[in-house]
């Protein structure tokens, strides 16, 4: 562990679920935000279906400069020495270890859907 000494292993703990369940919850949010832009193109909501883009676009501008993790995965290495995939997010360990991976196509392919649906939406 990286924290002060000063610090006891009770309030690391607690400060690691503060910061695991900080994560969780923006983790969750993005997600959110991924599922949902197909679902808005589906029902020709292109404006909505756009902003959920542009804000997990701002999201993977932040994962590209801190060279592709979360910022709050540096916060939380504070705080334990643990390295596992999911030591600083409440994600079973097989979503966390493939999370970008999962999560990218399924943007991507959000994206192309939006594309072709708002293609075939032009008179």
């Amino acid at each position: 562990m990286q924290n002060s000494s000063h610090a006891s292993a009770a309030e690391n703990a607690a400060t690691l679920r503060k910061v695991k369940l900080l994560h969780t919850v923006a983790w969750a949010f993005f997600a959110g935000c991924i599922l949902l832009v197909p679902l808005a193109a589906w029902q020709r909501r292109f404006d909505v279906a756009l902003v959920l883009i542009m804000i997990v676009t701002v999201e993977v501008a932040v994962l590209v400069w801190n060279r592709f993790k979360c910022p709050l995965t540096d916060v939380a290495a504070r705080y334990t020495d643990d390295r596992r995939d999911n030591f600083d997010i409440y994600l079973p360990l097989w979503l966390a270890r493939y999370n970008k991976h999962i999560f990218g196509s399924l943007f991507a392919a959000g994206i192309l859907f939006t594309l072709i649906q708002w293609k075939l939406d032009q008179p």
